[in-house]
């Protein structure tokens, strides 16, 4: 398999120039390596190592701790860029940028600090445990902390993350904390074999008496139909928008991966009338549409995202009204870049022709990609909250879903 050889210096307080320019040079290089990666389906921890250096991890932090003070929407169009080389990798960075941010929005303002600090100062990666579908997780009391017993079938970055947040039941209530994975007691899996993201790193996870402490805990264990402060329900529209992102991503690399193909290597129809694949109308016309349904799904997302990030600005003064009103349109870009990525990355090969279908271009990964993840959040769901919103002026009902 060949090997990368991007290097960048580790440094604080990159610019935005830095790292959308780092952003795209490593997505160039994932995209040369990316069948190689898909076939094999390892752990990303070179990519993640490539990601701390290039400062990417902390783009979102403030600067006056080490960051970058990017906002979301720029986060996000990273996010993208990544996705056009690889999708997995993609979708690690946005899944980081939901798990470190929540800490400021569900902690206080003094602990928030200190541990976004923390995360900057060693580049952590963060992670999650906390599909809701998939409860598992169980804290009992053993003397002045918790341990904490159970197995999630899937967690996102399960080994190549330093941190995670969690949650469990304990006393018949819903604990959410923040701890490192490196405790005694945590078992990452190497059972991640589904037919895309298979850089995703999303095995199941494992926990054996591992300790947790009080200063862990992210608010106070609370009955599940008790309703969290609205600023810490941010990570929900926004992880809606990390989908969005990575797959658009995703479709704009299949789309650049076919155009490439058929500049180099396509052959034209033998009744087309024309001596390059390139001037076919059929291709052409097909480019056009599929570019300018990109273009369609991109702005839409933009626009989602400069929503939602208005909502969140506006602290712990935002509403549960203004917060429902964010996420819908969210949610309507989840819907357009689902059916989008999906119709586009299945009909390249309308484009590229059978000898496209061979396993060494293994172009097929793209399509399997957005059909692995977009089946973990059914969109006509997504769709009939988009129509609540509209028809009846529902706001979305809170979840780790919505």
């Amino acid at each position: 398999m060949s090997q990368s050889n991007v290097i960048f210096a580790v440094s604080r307080n990159p610019t935005r120039e830095d790292l959308f320019a780092r952003a795209e040079e490593i997505s160039a290089d994932l995209s040369r390596r990316a069948a190689d990666l898909d076939r094999d389906g390892r752990p990303p921890f070179a990519e993640i190592v490539k990601l701390k250096n290039a400062g990417l991890l902390n783009a979102l932090h403030q600067i006056e701790i080490g960051g970058s003070g990017l906002d979301w929407v720029d986060g996000l169009k990273l996010v993208r860029i990544l996705a056009r080389g690889e999708s997995s990798i993609g979708q690690l960075l946005g899944y980081h940028y939901v798990n470190s941010q929540y800490i400021y929005w569900a902690l206080e303002p003094a602990r928030a600090h200190a541990l976004g600090s923390e995360t900057v100062a060693k580049n952590l990666y963060w992670g999650a445990a906390v599909n809701p579908r998939d409860p598992g997780l169980v804290l009992t009391r053993r003397g002045n902390g918790y341990v904490l017993n159970g197995r999630k079938s899937f967690s996102t970055a399960a080994r190549v993350s330093d941190y995670i947040n969690a949650n469990a039941t304990l006393d018949d209530k819903i604990a959410g904390f923040a701890v490192p994975t490196n405790r005694p007691g945590y078992v990452a899996n190497d059972d991640w074999d589904n037919i895309g993201q298979r850089l995703s790193d999303s095995g199941s996870v494992e926990f054996h008496d591992f300790p947790v402490y009080e200063e862990d805990f992210v608010g106070v264990p609370a009955a599940a139909d008790v309703a969290p402060p609205v600023l810490s329900t941010f990570n929900t529209p926004f992880i809606q928008l990390v989908f969005v992102n990575f797959y658009l991503g995703t479709a704009e690399g299949a789309l650049q991966a076919a155009v490439d193909y058929v500049r180099t290597t396509t052959r034209p129809w033998i009744t087309s009338g024309v001596e390059r694949a390139a001037d076919d109308p059929y291709i052409l016309e097909r480019v056009g549409e599929f570019t300018a349904t990109l273009k369609a799904s991109v702005a839409l997302a933009d626009s989602a995202a400069s929503a939602v990030q208005a909502g969140l600005a506006r602290g712990r003064d935002v509403t549960a009204r203004e917060r429902g009103e964010a996420a819908a349109e969210a949610y309507a870009a989840k819907v357009h870049a689902t059916h989008a990525s999906l119709d586009i990355t299945s009909r390249v090969f309308e484009l590229t022709g059978a000898r496209s279908t061979a396993d060494k271009h293994r172009f097929d990964r793209f399509w399997r990609n957005v059909r692995t993840h977009t089946l973990h959040d059914p969109v006509f769901y997504k769709a009939r909250e988009v129509g609540e919103f509209v028809l009846n002026s529902r706001i979305p009902e809170v979840s780790l879903y919505s």
